[in-house]
């Protein structure tokens, strides 16, 4: 049973295969955490977790029945007694913050709610089950219900939280985030994903020290600079081996992952809204739904911890056709042409690449409005037929005249001061009354959370692409939200606004993805800026950074596929040398480090020699003979990326297929190394392409031999097959 209870313990147990999670109720009504980790049998853990009040000054419960700052509490309310990082704070009426919340009841059910105006994970009776554990604060009338679902099969767990003011008066909420976690005394250490624009998700391994540690962001969006991802791991973990926890929050907007070690080096984790800038107001008989946030735990490592991660992400997060549906090889022309193409110029670069085996030409920015650069025409949705003289109907036409399919660039959120939009509607951008607005990328915000804007929004996309035929659209956002306030709410609901425009946001992609279901949607924000899985829930793949160079990708993607699949990530070969770093890097380098991804090309092949070209064509080949390994397969990140070499693997989920890649980033001579692969069946036989046939166990503990000939920057592949 995934989900077991016992009425005379008074203990809950929450199990998949692997792993299991314990709490249980006190006498005084308290929820009490008891263990998560390694699969256990149902058991009496009460005593096992009790710790014991060392604390100076630790107050009691009014009850007497718990010592609330020592109590491993399930869900940490502030303001009384608990003086550790609080995952809830709801200030009442008369003004006092003081929140305590106590059982009231459960229940256990198949399937998995949806989150109402939110993405989230989702599964069928058969794969989920679902507790519900309703408290209730009996001094505010606040009623906070639990949310815990079972993804049985996926080894995964699903958290939220949701507030209703039971009571005739009025009340808000300060903080209320999505899950809190207890993890008892070990020699734990802290990874996270941190970055900048062009250089997103660096993976980052930390003792974690006494005291409150945050990773966060206040941007208004889950940012480049921090992922709301957080592992907990023992220090001796490895990739293989080890405990390893993973938590990440399936939201786009201010996130706040705390971990708190305290005097005796137990830790508690929260993840959730971040509460700067946040507030929600609760007249009576409201209510407020958290995020979800997703907790696994693995024994085999970061590498199991990540391949959890990503196969809930792929069949319970990612929608629609394209999550199983082969997607298009694609060319974009930005990196190609900038602002600076036609209709003609467009077409060549289609005309070119589809006859090396491309399938899709997508129009990045710069085709509507009065926009010849990043300074003018945002919002203003219809077509610069200066540049396309026939309008997009006719250059789509054109294309798919060639075999090709055709997408389109869109920055929905974002206006130019120097557009018809903003000189007719200067109130709909994010702005605070007296208060000069600021500016990025001569961009300011539109108000996310009016529904005038969003009717207005896709209205302009809806006709786009309903006048075209258009497959495919790359969503961008390239700026962080300042000034944020609306005119159309009151002051006492102006800390809404946050989680107001991210729901506004979340309302558009559905609204737009319900009337053109088969659409392939693209996320962007700068490249990865807004990489978390509430994109995903939208789009079954993000552009993963704008530093498009091969040897700094390494890196970015492999910080990346800690916890979110290769199906996500966005990965395209360009021109060299790049545009970001000026290095010149192998186009046979450039094709096998796109291949750890959405591949797709992002030059112009107008420009190319019939030699690149004819590499193109076999990079092509490879794309489709590798695809299904690499987009479903699971990912072992052999050698991570350390300035001399990198290296991973794929293999299939039925274990019949392997591809492993090996970069040389640096040679030294009279060196030997060996890769050896991982996740093979030991008991099958393969063969590489040279006819070498071997059985998996010798494939996983001989290997196979680094050559010594190769060079800075250049790769190597080996693919095995089951033989038979």
């Amino acid at each position: 049973m995934p989900i077991q209870y016992s009425e005379e313990l008074r203990l809950f147990r929450l199990a998949t295969p692997n792993t299991a999670y314990f709490f249980h109720i006190n006498e005084g009504g308290f929820l009490i955490h008891d263990y998560y980790g390694e699969i256990l049998p149902m058991c009496d853990l009460r005593s096992a977790s009790a710790r014991i009040g060392k604390a100076s000054f630790s107050p009691r419960s009014a009850d007497l029945t718990t010592v609330p700052e020592t109590a491993p509490q399930e869900y940490s309310c502030n303001g009384t007694g608990d003086y550790r990082i609080s995952a809830l704070q709801i200030r009442e009426s008369r003004g006092n913050a003081a929140t305590d919340i106590r059982y009231v009841s459960h229940k256990v059910y198949p399937g998995k709610p949806a989150i109402q105006g939110q993405p989230a994970t989702y599964g069928t009776d058969e794969e989920t089950t679902t507790l519900e554990v309703l408290t209730e604060d009996g001094v505010t009338g606040a009623r906070i219900t639990l949310y815990y679902t079972v993804f049985e099969q996926q080894d995964a767990i699903s958290r939220r939280v949701k507030a209703e003011n039971n009571s005739e008066k009025v009340m808000d909420l300060e903080r209320i985030y999505s899950l809190c976690v207890e993890i008892p005394f070990g020699n734990w250490e802290l990874g996270h994903l941190y970055g900048s624009w062009a250089k997103e998700r660096t993976f980052e391994r930390k003792e974690i020290p006494h005291g409150i540690t945050a990773i966060e962001s206040k941007r208004g969006s889950s940012s480049h600079h921090h992922n709301p991802f957080a592992a907990i791991v023992d220090k001796n973990t490895s990739e293989d081996t080890g405990a390893a926890y993973g938590f990440n929050l399936v939201y786009s907007s201010n996130f706040s992952i705390q971990v708190e070690k305290d005097y005796d080096g137990d830790l508690r984790l929260i993840m959730g809204i971040n509460p700067t800038d946040f507030g929600w107001r609760l007249e009576p008989g409201e209510a407020f739904e958290t995020p979800e946030g997703i907790m696994v735990f693995s024994k085999d490592g970061l590498g199991g911890m990540s391949r959890i991660f990503h196969k809930l992400y792929r069949n319970n997060l990612c929608r629609g056709p394209w999550k199983t549906k082969k997607r298009p090889l694609l060319i974009n022309n930005w990196e190609g042409t900038y602002f600076n193409f036609d209709e003609e110029k467009i077409f060549n670069i289609a005309k070119d690449a589809g006859e090396l085996g491309v399938e899709m030409l997508v129009l990045d920015d710069g085709w509507f409005g009065a926009c010849n650069n990043d300074k003018a025409g945002l919002g203003d949705w219809f077509v610069n037929e200066e540049k396309l003289k026939g309008g997009l109907s006719n250059l789509s036409e054109r294309i798919h005249g060639l075999g090709m399919k055709f997408g389109l660039w869109f920055e929905p959120e974002m206006i130019n001061p120097d557009s018809d939009l903003f000189r007719a509607h200067p109130d709909w951008c994010l702005q605070v009354e007296n208060r000069p607005m600021s500016i990025g990328r001569t961009q300011y915000v539109l108000d996310m959370s009016r529904e005038d804007v969003r009717d207005y929004l896709f209205k302009c996309m809806d006709d786009i692409l309903n006048t075209a035929q258009i497959e495919y659209v790359k969503w961008d956002f390239n700026r962080n939200l300042t000034e944020v306030a609306s005119f159309l709410l009151p002051a006492e609901r102006q800390k809404e606004m946050f989680h107001r425009y991210v729901l506004g946001v979340y309302d558009l992609l559905d609204r737009l993805m319900t009337a053109h279901p088969d659409l392939l949607l693209e996320g962007c924000s700068g490249g990865g800026g807004r990489f978390d899985p509430a994109m995903l829930y939208y789009s079954p793949q993000i552009w993963t950074s704008d530093d498009t160079d091969a040897m700094e990708r390494l890196d970015i993607q492999y910080g990346t596929s800690i916890c979110y699949p290769t199906s996500a990530i966005s990965s395209h070969v360009s021109v060299c040398p790049n545009h970001q770093t000026k290095r010149t890097v192998p186009l046979r380098t450039r094709g096998d480090v796109a291949l750890a991804g959405s591949f797709g090309y992002e030059l112009d092949m107008t420009k190319m020699s019939e030699a690149e070209k004819e590499e193109v064509r076999e990079q092509v080949k490879e794309y489709h003979k590798y695809y299904d390994v690499i987009h479903f397969g699971d990912l072992y990140r052999v050698i991570p990326p350390n300035g001399e070499e990198c290296a991973w693997i794929y293999v299939s989920e039925d274990k019949s297929e392997a591809l492993l890649t090996f970069v040389c980033i640096r040679n030294h001579p009279q060196i030997r190394r060996t890769v050896h692969f991982r996740g093979l069946d030991p008991n099958k036989n393969y063969a590489d392409e040279q006819g070498t046939v071997l059985p998996g166990s010798a494939w996983m503990n001989i290997g196979v031999n680094y050559p010594k000939s190769m060079a800075d920057g250049t790769t190597f592949k080996v693919y095995l097959s089951e033989i038979q």
